[in-house]
């Protein structure tokens, strides 16, 4: 059943899927937000917490990054709620893409090195290089995640 949901979604939705990179191993094509990074390179580790709040928004702490063109970042990433979670680090345009993409297929996993999703209590890491300098976006893209807060900034500046 699963693979036929997802043969009827890539069929129906080829073209800005394919725009925004595959959901089974990467992007094909260079992102401007950067690229996955090493961690022996990472010059600093940002610790980013996910959850929900008592008055029904979804946060992320903290939500707004400022980093440096060709710096490498570790993002390590700490599901402190009650729900599945997302981060997911990108163009606004790709995020809001992606997030419609996401309400039609809520189950759809990803295997993308600028995205990670994880369950209540679980954590993890991306490790990005940023490569170009400007504003890119953090999301959830749980549905229901992004409206009720569940997004934030990364400003990259020239070195």
């Amino acid at each position: 059943m699963k693979t036929a949901i997802i043969a009827l979604f890539f069929a129906a939705l080829a073209s800005p899927v394919l725009a925004s990179g595959s959901h089974a191993g990467g992007h094909g094509e260079a992102m401007a937000v950067g690229e996955p990074g090493t961690k022996a390179k990472a010059t600093q580790t940002i610790r980013v917490t996910m959850k929900e709040t008592d008055d029904g928004k979804m946060i992320f702490t903290p939500n707004t990054f400022k980093v440096r063109k060709d710096q490498t970042i570790v993002f390590a990433i700490k599901n402190a709620g009650e729900l599945d979670h997302e981060f997911v680090l990108d163009q606004e345009d790709k995020i809001m893409e992606h997030k419609a993409v996401m309400e039609k297929f809520p189950e759809m996993e990803h295997e993308d090195p600028n995205a990670i999703r994880l369950a209540a209590g679980k954590s993890g890491e991306i490790i990005w290089k940023f490569t170009n300098d400007g504003t890119f976006k953090i999301a959830c893209l749980v549905p229901g995640h992004y409206d009720a807060g569940m997004h934030g900034d990364v400003t990259v500046a020239k070195k």
